[in-house]
């Protein structure tokens, strides 16, 4: 039976003051056509947005590292969008973080079926995963404190939790200092506890939780999530989903948990969901002359990160809240302006995207919009319609090709147990295969084009979070390559379902061959100071002609 308004402000373990009771604004009509797979769309102008501003964020993307997609939805209808090449509309796309809010709205769910509380001690649901001896922060500690990522841990744990067979035991093994609630610090595996939880109390797992709950009713399908050694989808990672899977997920907050004019989620999961709980504390800095360790005031002037936390929402400026992941995955929700921003990306500076959402696209919906006669609509089509990330630069041959295609060469021994690799042209695409201990991986890639394939090379595709070992098969990918010089050839592999790629190159001379692996992730640590090392463990190859 569902459960009144009551029940559910009981369930999650508030007074009747806890919550704001609205109506359900929604922006399609009731005697409308029922939802469809894609939003609709419309111009800017139609939604009272200008068109020009709009491509200006498009121009200031382009000198942030690298943007995927975006897309902009305003009173419920997509009115700009694009996805840079070999990105593209219909694939899915990792997450990282992101992947937090979908798991905060199964322990909605969770809560709303009166299946738990947010009030519940952690250590109920997993009698026979404690320690010896609980120790009372550990005894205090509720599934709120885990929405919160308040545990009371005075590290974060995913690191190491994720090398554990068991995560569920390891987790709750691990000291808490300080009291649960009081102290907000940013732990992947706290929402992996609460994915744990909701798998516990329904038998399902998250993704397979909400299929029937969130996913279905949004017509939205192909999400994959990554799941720990013993089954558990990870929860706090993991996620992967197209750019409008995310829109519409934004837009069912939006409408405060109504879809095509029907409730999905109750609204008052989703206004305390997304209300301030805790403050995140400024993070710790070593003071200079030239640069002052900044207040927590001064970081709530330009720092989307010193907002307030919410049920693994963060708080933005300009009264938004997102749910974010690492190298530039956004759900931005904007109740004032009835607006929703996408976007996936790979760049090292996360607040600089956001920077360039609040001064182009927050303004484009702050001012009159002018009529759609003076052709910027037709020309954001036209620029977002073309949209590409940069191909490898160099020559489309070499001389060089004659006397390797064809030609394998045999490795000296090496730590990725990789016995030979040969290169064969077939007129504008080359295929790499390398043969190692585990068989023979290839790919194909194009000279001046994205060539499509797959590939179980091994190390691919770059991941900053230990990869799901479970998850079966060889990933997408779209190669392309340029000669630097006569013997240098570069390739990139792009993992497009992936924030990810790696940059291969191979070097020739006198019958040898050196190959380099360099991942994206590496090479983005390493030109920001703040951010702990990543390095390439794939070794360098190399090997002489011997067929």
């Amino acid at each position: 039976m569902k459960p009144n308004r009551r029940t559910f402000i009981k369930a999650l373990g508030l007074g009747s003051a806890g919550l704001r009771v609205a109506s359900l604004p929604v922006c399609l009509q009731a005697d409308e056509a029922p939802a469809r797979e894609f939003l609709p769309r419309r111009t800017p102008e139609a939604q009272g947005v200008s068109s020009s501003r709009i491509l200006d964020f498009v121009s200031a993307a382009k000198s942030v590292h690298e943007v995927h997609s975006f897309m902009m939805v305003r009173h419920g209808y997509v009115i700009a969008e694009g996805w840079w090449s070999p990105y593209r509309p219909d694939a899915i796309h990792g997450l990282y973080s992101l992947s937090k809010i979908f798991t905060s709205t199964a322990v909605g769910f969770a809560v709303s079926e009166e299946k738990l509380n947010v009030a519940d001690p952690v250590i109920h649901f997993f009698p026979d995963k404690l320690p010896s001896k609980v120790s009372d922060n550990l005894a205090q500690l509720r599934v709120r404190d885990l929405l919160t990522i308040s545990v009371g841990c005075a590290i974060d744990s995913t690191s190491v939790v994720s090398k554990e067979e068991d995560w569920v035991k390891t987790f709750l093994s691990l000291p808490i200092e300080h009291e649960p609630g009081s102290v907000f610090l940013y732990d992947s595996c706290a929402t992996y506890m609460l994915s744990a939880i909701v798998q516990k109390v329904t038998g399902r797992r998250v993704i397979d939780y909400l299929r029937p709950r969130l996913f279905e009713p949004l017509e939205v399908t192909g999400m994959t999530w990554d799941s720990c050694p013993l089954g558990i989808n990870c929860g706090g990672w993991g996620l992967s989903a197209t750019t409008e899977t995310l829109a519409k997920f934004g837009q069912l907050y939006l409408q405060k948990g109504a879809w095509n004019g029907k409730p999905i989620l109750p609204t008052q999961w989703v206004e305390e969901a997304t209300t301030f709980k805790i403050q995140q504390p400024p993070a710790p800095r070593v003071a200079t002359d030239s640069k002052p360790v900044p207040t927590l005031e001064e970081l709530k002037q330009s720092s989307d990160w010193h907002q307030g936390y919410c049920y693994q929402f963060w708080r933005c400026r300009h009264n938004a809240f997102r749910g974010d992941g690492a190298f530039g995955q956004f759900c931005v929700v904007m109740p004032e302006e009835d607006a929703v921003i996408a976007i996936t990306s790979e760049t090292s500076d996360m607040q600089i995207l956001l920077n360039l959402v609040w001064a182009h696209l927050l303004p484009a919906m702050r001012s009159s919009a002018p009529s759609e006669s003076d052709g910027t609509a037709a020309q954001l089509r036209r620029e977002s319609g073309s949209l590409a990330l940069p191909l490898p630069s160099g020559a489309a041959s070499s001389a060089t090709v004659e006397q390797t295609s064809g030609k394998t060469f045999r490795l000296d021994a090496n730590d990725l147990g990789a016995e030979s690799v040969s290169f064969e042209v077939r007129g504008r695409t080359c295929v790499l295969s390398l043969k190692h201990v585990k068989g023979v991986s290839e790919v194909r890639f194009g000279t001046g084009a994205w060539v499509d394939g797959k590939t179980d090379m091994p190390g691919t595709p770059p991941s900053l979070i230990v990869r799901d070992k479970n998850k079966p098969g060889p990933v997408k990918v779209a190669a392309a390559g340029a000669w630097k010089d006569e013997n240098t050839l570069e390739v990139e592999w792009r993992y497009y379902e992936t924030p990810h790629h790696d940059t291969v190159t191979c070097r020739f001379h006198e019958g040898q061959v050196e190959i380099k692996f360099m991942n994206s992730i590496t090479q983005l640590y390493s030109s920001h100071p703040d951010w702990a090392g990543h390095p390439e463990t794939r070794p360098v190859l190399k090997g002489r002609i011997f067929a």
